[in-house]
């Protein structure tokens, strides 16, 4: 074996880690292996492998490059690692989502919108004596080929008489027109349609068709004396009015508007189509008259991927190797699952998982060597049919000379590890140590591993009855996407998991469910989207309790000598916060050539607050130490104040003891925010009737959380309410009362209920691929 600290250690050896939770960590990880980091959320296993080692590989490419940019690093701080050693550059792919824009697609992600813009400026059939066009002309996010009418967005907003009088019994002055401003500005409209000559007090279906277009879609800006009627014993002179029509007004507050407010009420009046001219795909004409095998490139963009690939055959030698490369490029993104997205699929409408896996493809095909690879949970929202093929991307990158390094929960990819570095025992302050690094099969004897219970005890779970449903909701027919005409029958008062590969139709399906539906009741949506966006929204914000917690602090004797009321203890307005950073505790380091970053405020350094809000305290602590306690060390605190305690407790009930008050939004994982949001609901005072619908509920959850989470569930269902998830884990599948089975691929071979019945009914059925999977779970009846 080489010498530690040669030239050529064939670790990398981590020394005195102190990031988060992390305890003074020394831990030695093997290059060229795939290395999974395991432990129950919250234990430190993300602060070890991209807090720490992928910080510090970061921090390095920054160091050798430009000076500007290592003054920025010293803002950004370094990981809180005594050394690092044998580490080489490294990637990060992590399950965080880009701020979304409509302009994103698969196509832009993978590069593999360029391939076939290439494609068809080269090798495509252009019409009789048109010149030929370079790549850019086949992009909708340039100029020279962005559709003029639309700018390449492929929709245009519009209104239209319903959306701008929802009610057409009210007359004009009763408010018909619903899309008008309020207050006087609303009035002065409606008295000028007056002074034109206009029945304002006439039912608005009465008027004839061409008054009634004229006042809503006219441009004209007629100007007419308006007399206005004495109101109150004022007396009002006559003045000019000018008239602007409903469009004209809801289309320029929408443009130009600077209150959020108004334009988010001009949007309600707005409604989106495809765009006229160019029918929806984005391009100029010129683009539009090319086409390859017969299609235009639009309609290339709109097949899924594996569809694609099969329809690119060559007639020239430069079209040959322009089709190869573009087959090679889709090969790898089919071989993770996810043949059935189209190029023209937008960003924003994609699971964090499914984001996570196209950059892995486009990975596989850098041709990078000798770097190590920081995953997280590229597994999440995998059906276990595709997990299989996940294993082997990351075999053919370890294969081409890199380290893989993986956070992951999701066993098999645990089970085909090299080395495992598991990290616990618990969560929080209560984690933060290395357990075990080495072999999988050597974990087995560690006996504080939350990990080791699971992975080696294969004892089936025990068989649990089949509630008896006290209803059926029926949802359908549903045609979208990929569905066509499916019917579904939920049972109501019982936990149903719907079940399928990914991008079978299960997430569309449950998307159909709606409050009108009968015997639905209250509908309670659980996601995974973000609880907000900057480091102003966290976890006590967003649950409530923290209004509760400034009642408090406004409540001690210090704070009533110096006259300080509730919103002294807000960081959302002036008066108690930090003006450096407005409250957020971090400001945004802007960083050129890579994406902005937060970095610690320096004036308060993270407190939020000033130095005179700070010295006001209750049992010792100020509210910026309140909002720096994790859940489990305040619900202690706070255990003699009712209102504040029952939030803790329901964030205690979903496994959330290990995060900390203030702890920002930006830092939370899709699965965490998801369980603040459950908790949120869980303590509501519930007596009617309950839907919960929940996508993927166990994405990024240990088992030990999984099992803490369905405690919660199952406790609804046998409280009278209904549970309706979509899941991958087979364990959870196996434990609800209705299962619906979509598939049996993804795209057009899915959007069909090839079963539904109970967990042991769909294991037997024939032509499911999630039955043989969902079989291994079950338990076992003699």
């Amino acid at each position: 074996m080489s010498s530690p600290d040669g030239p050529h250690d064939s670790y990398v050896r981590v020394r005195g880690a102190r990031e988060h939770n992390l305890q003074g960590v020394d831990v030695d990880i093997p290059r060229d292996v795939l290395a999974v980091f395991t432990g129950v959320s919250g234990s430190g296993k993300s602060s070890l492998a991209f807090g720490t080692i992928y910080a510090e590989a970061q921090r390095r490419y920054f160091e050798s490059v430009a000076p500007y940019a290592r003054r920025l690093i010293h803002q950004v701080g370094a990981p809180k690692v005594g050394d690092i050693t044998g580490l080489p550059p490294a990637v990060s792919l992590q399950q965080r989502r880009a701020s979304p824009t409509s302009r994103s697609s698969v196509g832009t992600v993978t590069n593999l919108s360029n391939s076939l813009r290439m494609l068809f400026s080269r090798a495509g059939d252009y019409p009789e004596g048109a010149e030929r066009l370079d790549s850019d002309s086949f992009s909708p996010n340039t100029a020279v080929g962005a559709c003029p009418e639309c700018h390449g967005l492929g929709r245009v907003h519009t209104t239209t008489e319903e959306s701008l009088v929802p009610d057409p019994a009210l007359s004009i002055r009763e408010g018909a027109i619903a899309a008008w401003p309020g207050a006087w500005q609303g009035k002065n409209l409606r008295d000028v349609l007056d002074a034109l000559g206009h029945d304002v007090d006439r039912p608005w279906r009465e008027l004839p068709a061409e008054e009634r277009e004229w006042i809503l879609f006219t441009d004209e800006r007629p100007v007419v004396t308006v007399h206005p009627v004495r109101d109150a014993g004022r007396i009002q002179r006559p003045y000019q009015g000018t008239y602007m029509s409903a469009r004209r007004y809801v289309m320029k507050t929408f443009a130009d508007s600077k209150s959020q407010t108004l334009r988010a009420r001009a949007e309600r009046h707005l409604v989106s189509a495809p765009c006229p001219v160019c029918g929806g795909t984005r391009l100029r004409p010129e683009a539009l008259a090319v086409t390859f095998a017969g299609r235009t490139i639009a309609e290339l963009a709109a097949l899924p991927l594996s569809e694609l690939a099969g329809s690119l055959t060559a007639r020239s030698e430069a079209a040959r190797v322009l089709t190869d490369d573009l087959k090679a490029r889709i090969a790898p993104v089919a071989e993770l699952g996810l043949g059935y997205l189209s190029l023209d699929r937008a960003t924003p409408t994609l699971s964090v998982g499914e984001l996570q896996r196209l950059r892995l493809a486009t990975q596989l095909r850098s041709g990078l060597f000798g770097v190590v690879y920081v995953l997280d949970e590229p597994s999440a929202g995998l059906h276990p049919a595709d997990t299989e093929a996940l294993l082997t991307v990351l075999d053919r990158l370890k294969a081409a000379g890199n380290s893989v390094f993986v956070v992951e929960h999701h066993l098999d990819v645990v089970r085909r590890a090299d080395w495992i570095v598991d990290v616990g025992p618990l969560a929080g302050e209560h984690g933060g140590r290395v357990l075990h690094s080495g072999p999988v099969a050597a974990l087995a004897a560690v006996e504080e591993s939350a990990t080791a219970r699971f992975l080696f005890d294969r004892s089936p779970a025990p068989v649990r009855e089949v509630r008896r449903p006290h209803g059926r909701l029926k949802v359908g027919p549903v045609t979208r996407h990929n569905l066509h005409g499916v019917t579904a029958e939920f049972p109501l008062g019982a936990f149903t998991a719907v079940t399928g590969v990914s991008g079978s139709g299960k997430s569309t399906l449950i998307g159909e469910v709606t409050e009108d539906l009968p015997g639905v009741g209250r509908l309670v949506r659980v996601d995974q989207k973000p609880i907000g966006r900057t480091p102003r929204s966290n976890l006590a914000t967003y649950t409530g309790l923290f209004d509760t917690v400034r009642r408090v602090f406004a409540g001690t004797d210090e704070a009533k000598e110096r006259g300080y009321g509730v919103g002294r203890f807000s960081f959302n307005v002036v008066g108690g916060r930090c003006e450096t950073c407005q409250g957020e505790g971090f400001v945004s380091v802007e960083l050129l050539f890579l994406p902005s970053t937060y970095t610690p405020c320096p004036d308060c350094g993270g407190a939020r607050y000033n130095p005179e809000t700070l010295e006001v305290t209750y049992r010792g602590r100020n509210i910026g130490q309140v909002l720096d306690l994790t859940v489990e060390a305040a619900a202690e605190f706070f255990a003699d104040t009712p209102a504040v305690a029952r939030s803790l407790r329901t964030l205690l009930d979903v496994g959330l003891g290990y995060l900390r008050l203030g702890q920002p939004a930006t830092e939370l994982s899709g699965g965490e925010a998801q369980r603040i949001k459950l908790a949120s609901e869980l303590q509501r005072v519930r007596r009617a009737h309950t839907l919960y619908l929940l996508d993927e509920p166990t994405a990024g959850l240990h088992p030990a959380d999984i099992e803490v989470l369905l405690r919660q569930l199952h406790g609804l269902v046998d409280a009278g309410h209904t549970v309706v998830v979509v899941e991958h884990d087979m364990a959870v599948v196996a434990g609800a009362d209705w299962v619906i089975d979509l598939g049996p691929g993804g795209g057009n071979a899915g959007g069909r209920i090839v079963a539904a019945g109970t967990p042991v009914e769909v294991a037997r059925a024939e032509g499911s691929t999630t039955a043989p999977y969902l079989a291994r779970a079950l338990p076992q009846t003699p």
